[in-house]
């Protein structure tokens, strides 16, 4: 059972619910989230969770997107732990639009944070790992990295990026005894839609609703991903409706295209009627 946790995002949402799962099996984690008041909050209510199982909860100040920030979370777990079990790149963002009213900007914006993010991490401690001889990386992606919904084109783009590079590192990093798996979650309830841009009115709401509605709450989503990463699956489908999905999509692509087809008329009607409206 990994001893060492460290889980970027972890102040809130699916990574505070990791940390408490993380906890409640005996570790010892390390939060690292760039909101410094929810980061302190959060390690200061785990603590009795950490102190009942008898390991440890740690907040660390951290922006995924500054190397500097990324080296002081390894020279912390080289100095406090003498190296790290299990990296969970959680942190993300959301964005989504119609291609052609996406700014550049809010693409530049989500790359840096949802892809590069996650690679500077992968940079720095791959290494680290490489020279344990053992370690476990766990990245969250989404089921937008599967199915990939019209209007989101941003946010499916750097979902999928996720799933490909785990795969990449799957087979990379394997010879080294370092195990890669990559989580897509469907809907569930958390503070993701707090991040969302969109040129798109009502799209911040229609988001909130859906993210709502999901069947499992953070905690039973966070429980799946580490049972299976725990087992060394590859590819962690949390939702009954993601498994469906991608079975749909590799053995029926042709009832898959017409449901994301439906669905993109779908929008179009919707959306054609906001334009006209305004």
């Amino acid at each position: 059972m990994p001893h060492h946790v460290l889980i970027t995002g972890g102040a809130s949402g699916l990574g505070r619910a990791l940390a408490e799962r993380y906890l409640r099996s005996g570790a010892h984690v390390l939060i690292a989230d760039r909101n410094a008041t929810g980061g302190e909050a959060t390690c200061h209510a785990l603590q009795p969770l950490a102190s009942r199982y008898g390991g440890s909860v740690h907040f660390h100040l951290a922006d995924i997107c500054r190397d500097e920030d990324w080296h002081a979370l390894r020279a912390w777990c080289q100095a406090r732990w003498q190296g790290l079990d299990v990296l969970i790149n959680n942190a993300g963002v959301a964005a989504g639009g119609r291609i052609e009213k996406l700014p550049m900007d809010d693409w530049d914006w989500i790359i840096e944070i949802n892809l590069k993010g996650m690679i500077r991490g992968l940079r720095e401690f791959v290494p680290l790992l490489k020279q344990q001889g053992h370690g476990q990386i766990i990245n969250i992606a989404s089921l937008a990295a599967i199915a990939n919904a019209p209007v989101m084109s941003s946010y499916n783009v750097t979902k999928s990026a996720v799933v490909s590079l785990s795969e990449t590192l799957r087979h990379e990093l394997g010879a080294y005894g370092i195990a890669v798996s990559v989580a897509c979650p469907s809907f569930f309830q958390t503070n993701l839609a707090d991040s969302l841009r969109s040129p798109e009115p009502g799209l911040e709401q229609s988001v909130r609703k859906l993210l709502a509605s999901g069947k499992l709450d953070a905690a039973q989503v966070a429980d799946y991903i580490f049972r299976a990463a725990a087992r060394k699956h590859f590819l962690i489908f949390p939702h009954r409706e993601g498994r469906w999905l991608w079975r749909l999509k590799k053995f029926a692509p042709l009832v898959y295209n017409r449901t994301l087809g439906n669905m993109g008329r779908s929008v179009r009607r919707k959306l054609d009627h906001t334009d006209h409206a305004a």
